[in-house]
């Protein structure tokens, strides 16, 4: 074999070596380990838990928001009846009606024995 074509067989050899030789890199997906596990369940645990109280909470003050209306129109009722109450009040003892009363009963208006008393 001539030089030229040895240093081509060689060339032919050594890159059919570098082809063989190149070596594949393989990647491997990082594996989730125990720990990380654990603290994924305690994450997912305490998001739940706490969606839980969350839901809790927002029951609860509705629940007391609902008592308060309940309580406010309760509050409503009995003052419209303690205002019409007090109209009645105001109606019954007129002077007119109770001067009517006194004559049925029998009973005079002396002038003299008449004495105004003032509220303070």
């Amino acid at each position: 074999m001539s030089n030229l074509a040895r240093k081509q067989y060689q060339q032919h050899i050594e890159t059919g070596q570098q082809t063989q030789v190149q070596v594949k890199t393989i990647r491997r997906h990082a594996k989730i380990t125990p720990g990380e596990k654990f603290l994924a369940m305690l994450l997912v645990a305490f998001v739940c838990i706490m969606a839980v109280q969350i839901i809790s909470a927002q029951s609860k003050i509705y629940e007391v928001n609902k008592n308060i209306e309940d309580v406010k129109s309760a509050i409503f009722e009995q003052q419209k009846v303690n205002g019409d109450l007090e109209s009645q009040v105001k109606e019954l003892s007129s002077n007119e009606r109770v001067m009517k009363i006194a004559r049925k009963s029998g009973l005079d208006l002396d002038e003299n024995n008449v004495r105004v008393v003032e509220k303070k």
